[in-house]
């Protein structure tokens, strides 16, 4: 059997497709369930997070178990299968070992070296566990995985490397203000009470907010939320719980709302948060663009609009035949050789008036310089002939932000036309993936990059000593069965023996075969460990004509032992 992993994430696919194959609870139950209900997969895993969605399994067969989980996915994130493909990975063996790690440490994350995926892949496990899907592999892997991300953040400074989506999401709403002193004072507002949320509400409780509401579907776990922020030692906060309908009175009070949920609609949509901006400014939220201060890196830095580039005989009843070989529209190369009428035309053109061009007789240089020097002149400044354009639309100045979102879901929670309203600064899933698309890279992370190798290696090693340990097992109990059908044989033939005599014999006896087979033993249990070592356990079996069977019991012993294991 193999570890297999299919998958898609931030870095595979656009934010678009994520949403729309984003799974709820439900789904990745069924997911698992029906995973190892399929011929290929014995084990089966789900990792959903807001932004990946991964199939563990343990398969028989390479090709037959990508077709099969590929068909799974597809099947229940309701994305066509057409359509996914192009977006999603497969790592296996050793490779699928690599990318759990590396995802455990947060290598792998929209933010570089947070921490909450720990928790999120334990919630997998469990959940895997619960539903009886997890056998020794599985177990294995993700107990594994968590120790290599508590030992990535506990020896490295990865954590500095970046932060947690809650907080590079406030950050950017901040945009170049700290945290502290930009939130300091505000009101909020918690959409939800899951982990996400509940962190969004205890990061802006320390971050000095002056009121958090929680709002969630399920009132006493909003309650629950408002009672621990109240009750923490290091805030000052004051907090209270809502129902879900009090959301757009509440929105027109708040200064910030961070929403994540898991619903599979929208939660607030572009005309609740239109009429929560006009209830606090008493004029209307109109749309003016998207707000680029979201996405960009220098906020206050606007992009210079350039030039268009210069038309090339294509704008209607232009007198110039832009593109004649060697037609240079740079300084006096531009104009240097035309004739004066050829030039009014072109001025008059530029003016709006009618211009018929016309044949004419070329007049000397000379006769045209003044023409020609202004024309060049006006070339150089502006780095091409002035041209008839239509009037470029102005862009509506943004006014100063009265309510910061953040959303946190997948799929998402707040309308994207959000972007599009004045008094309003959106930050989702999508703005975060392109802020932190590059964002700088500690020097830890390149050592959290050799832990992850390390543990790889060491892993796949116990991974393929454990493989043959089973046949290492059946032959020693092959061995002692042999033994004992010795001795009593031995028994038979000399019954005159007494009970020290047949005693010593049998010490002897079995002395002999563990000093035989102790050195073949322990070395195949080495050579399996390396890398291609699979095939000493199938050797083994052949040498010692070994029973299956007997080997497959020994491994659905050791799994029945795992699946009722829990996490360490």
């Amino acid at each position: 059997m193999s570890l297999l992993v299919v998958g898609l994430s931030h870095r595979s696919a656009p934010v678009s497709v994520l949403e729309r194959a984003a799974l709820n609870a439900d789904a990745q139950i069924k997911l698992a369930q029906d995973t190892v209900a399929a011929e290929p997969a014995t084990e089966a895993a789900v990792l959903a997070t807001c932004n990946r969605i991964e199939l563990y399994a343990d398969v028989d067969k390479f090709h037959a178990g990508v077709a099969e989980l590929s068909t799974l996915l597809a099947q229940h994130s309701g994305v066509g299968l057409d359509e996914l493909t192009p977006y999603l990975y497969v790592h296996y063996e050793d490779r699928a070992v690599h990318h759990l790690f590396s995802v455990a440490c947060g290598l792998d994350s929209m933010v570089v070296g947070e921490g909450q995926i720990l928790g999120q892949i334990k919630d997998s496990l469990a959940r895997a566990q619960d539903l009886h899907t997890a056998g020794r592999l599985i177990n294995d892997l993700f107990q594994q995985a968590l120790r290599v991300g508590k030992r990535a953040h506990s020896e490295t400074g990865i954590d500095r490397a970046g932060q947690s989506l809650v907080t590079f999401g406030l950050e950017q709403l901040a945009v170049g203000v700290p945290v502290e002193h930009w939130a300091r004072g505000k009101k909020a507002l918690v959409i939800g009470a899951g982990s996400m949320s509940s962190l969004a509400a205890a990061t802006l409780a320390r971050a000095g907010v002056a009121e958090v509401v929680v709002a969630n579907r399920t009132q006493e776990r909003a309650e629950r939320l408002a009672q621990i922020l109240t009750e923490a030692e290091d805030t000052d906060v004051s907090a209270r719980a809502v129902p879900m309908d009090a959301v757009p009175a509440e929105l027109t009070r708040a200064d910030i709302a961070v929403s994540c949920t898991g619903a599979t609609g929208l939660v607030l949509g572009a005309e609740t948060v239109a009429a929560a901006v006009e209830g606090r400014t008493g004029a209307p939220a109109t749309d003016v663009g998207p707000d680029r201060r979201t996405t960009d890196k220098a906020a206050d830095v606007r992009p210079a609009t350039p030039l268009p580039p210069t038309s090339v005989g294509t704008e209607d009843g232009c007198p110039l035949d832009l593109s004649a070989p060697g037609f240079s529209v740079m300084g006096e190369a531009a104009v240097a050789g035309m004739d004066a009428a050829t030039l009014e035309q072109h001025a008059a053109w530029v003016a709006g008036a009618p211009a018929e061009r016309r044949d004419t007789v070329r007049r000397m240089p000379e006769a045209d310089a003044e023409l020609i020097g202004a024309l060049a002149a006006t070339a150089a400044t502006v780095g091409r002939i002035p041209e008839r354009r239509k009037p470029e639309p102005v862009a509506a100045e943004r006014p100063e932000p009265v309510l910061f979102l953040l959303d946190l879901a997948m799929p998402r929670d707040i309308d994207a036309a959000v972007h599009r309203l004045a008094g309003v600064r959106l930050v989702d899933i999508e703005s975060l993936a392109e802020a932190s698309a590059d964002a700088p890279m500690a020097a830890d992370v390149d050592q959290v990059r050799r832990i992850v190798s390390d543990e790889v290696a060491a892993f796949g090693a116990a991974l393929r000593a454990a493989h043959i340990t089973p046949t290492v097992v059946a032959l020693r109990t092959m061995a002692a069965d042999v033994v004992a059908a010795e001795i009593a044989r031995l028994d038979g033939r000399l019954p005159g023996l007494d009970d020290k005599q047949r005693g010593e014999i049998r010490q002897t006896v079995h002395r002999v075969v563990d000093k035989l087979l102790h050195a073949p033993t322990v070395r195949v249990k080495q050579l399996a460990a390396e890398p291609g070592g699979a095939g000493y356990a199938d050797a083994l079996r052949t040498l010692f004509d070994l029973d299956p069977e007997t080997v497959a019991s020994v491994s659905r012993a050791e799994d029945s032992t795992e699946k009722n294991r829990g996490p360490r």
